[in-house]
């Protein structure tokens, strides 16, 4: 873990599945680019429905809870999310001020979600391209749910070391 900068936070940014069919992650990636911006990890994952649960586990009550979990499993894009780790000082508010509202009717023009973002017009679920942590809880929680600490640069969360014994997927020879 490192403690050298303690005002830098690490945030969870999702490229979701309408933001992968339109191959904007170049474009998504390039506004979030920044000398304060750092990656310190990176990955394409096919998301499960487990996972995709637990990622909305505090909409559950929602009525649209459902269209959340279709929608991140790509069911009217593709079953892709590009999750990255940022890091940086007071990363999570400028990831989400670049990232804009939520709903992209009301986020500003130059925004992700202004430029790239739409209502889905079958289902009403927004189509906002991007998902960023809310606040250093969620952060946190987020990370921890996309990433295992080996896959990211610099670790800032406290780890454990467990041996388990389990079958693992390796390249044939």
């Amino acid at each position: 873990m490192d403690d050298r900068n303690a005002d830098v936070e690490q945030t969870l940014v999702l490229i979701k599945p309408d933001g992968l069919k339109r191959s904007l992650t170049g474009n998504i990636i390039a506004l979030l680019s920044h000398p304060d911006n750092m990656i310190v990890a990176v990955k394409l994952v096919k998301v499960t429905r487990e996972l995709a649960e637990k990622h909305y586990s505090h909409l559950k009550h929602k009525p649209f809870y459902e269209d959340l979990i279709r929608f991140l499993l790509g069911e009217w894009h593709t079953n892709r999310v590009m999750a990255l780790v940022y890091e940086g000082p007071n990363i999570i508010q400028r990831i989400r001020e670049i990232s804009g509202a939520t709903n992209p009717e009301e986020a500003k023009p130059d925004s992700i979600r202004g430029k790239y973002g739409r209502i889905h017009s079958k289902t009403g679920v927004y189509e906002n391209v991007i998902h960023c942590s809310a606040n250093d809880i969620d952060a946190e929680k987020e990370i921890k749910l996309w990433f295992e600490p080996y896959e990211i640069v610099n670790i800032r969360f406290p780890v454990q070391y467990v041996v388990e014994e389990r079958t693992v997927m390796r390249w044939k020879t």
